[in-house]
This record gives structure tokens, sequence and C-alpha cells, in this order.
């Protein structure tokens, strides 16, 4: 079993352990179509998302990421939108738990990476389901594969691990 010590601008000395393989062993209702490195690749969060932090992960994820260090960089979504609220408005909905200030892609990092919290990882995981009702809009308001229609919701669902590049 690893260990990983965090210390960042959100998180001072704070461990967990990985107790599952890598990308591997989830939970039966969470099947994700993209791992974080292909989200990072793909450009989420306008490049803002774990600037900070990357010691923690595996580099190779950070070799293709699309990143911004100073500042959120729309242009850098695959979607060249803006589809994220603020993290304060995610404290304020209580969606954030302390164990991961950065909110749900920091959880499904730490997930992915073999992180197992039985209660949290439930929470989370309904989340992630809820978030599906989406791809069903795009679905019935879009042509398929006209990624101009409602590229808000596209680049959300990027953010979430559903892949709406297929829809």
């Amino acid at each position: 079993m690893k260990r990983i010590h965090v210390s960042d601008k959100m998180q001072y000395d704070y461990f967990y352990s990985l107790v599952e393989n890598e990308g591997e062993n989830f939970h039966e209702l969470f099947k994700p179509e993209l791992t974080p490195q292909e989200m990072l690749a793909l450009g989420v969060f306008g490049g803002k998302y774990l600037t900070d932090c990357q010691n923690e992960f595996p580099s190779a994820w950070f070799v293709q990421a699309k990143l911004s260090a100073n500042h959120k960089d729309i242009s850098l979504n695959y979607f060249s939108v803006d589809a994220s609220q603020s993290l304060k408005k995610w404290r304020a909905k209580g969606w954030i738990h302390p164990q991961d200030p950065r909110g749900w892609f920091q959880w499904y990092c730490r997930y992915y990476l073999g992180r197992r919290t039985h209660e949290e990882d439930l929470r989370q995981i309904k989340r992630w389901r809820s978030f599906k009702r989406h791809c069903g809009a795009v679905i019935k308001y879009c042509e398929p594969y006209n990624f101009s229609c409602r590229k808000k919701q596209r680049q959300a669902l990027l953010h979430w691990a559903y892949d709406s590049r297929r829809i």
C-alpha cells in the first residue's frame, strides 16, 4: 500500500493511502468515459486545475495537459467555453468535502489513483451519475456530432469524465 503526502496551496500535511491499482476496481456504478490524463489533455477547467499540485499525481498526466499557471484560460477548454462554477459557489452548495478541497475532479484523480473512502466515494459517484442527464439534453436538442450545439453543456460533461465528443 502506497501512502501519499499532500502539501499544496489548498491542503497542507494531508495523507492518504492507495488501496487499489491505478485505474482499476472502480465501484460497479462508476464508469467514467475519460481518465484524468485524457481530461487534462482535452482541456478542462480553463487549464487552472491542479497547477500547483502536480507532484501528487503521475507526471504522465501532465505531458499533454493544457494548463495555465497564472489564470483561468477558457481558450484551453476543448469547446472554448466557460462551463465551471466558482469554488466559492461549490462551497456554498455544500459540494466540497474537506478531504478534497478542490472538488469533484480532485476526488476523481485520487480515486483513479487508488484511494478509496467509502462514504465520500458513494456521495461523489451519486453526483457523477446525476450529471449524466446533460447527455440526454445534448442528444435531444443536437444533431449527432454537432459540436457547436450546446457547447457549454458538452464542456461541462467533459469536466465530469463524460466524453461528449461521442454524442
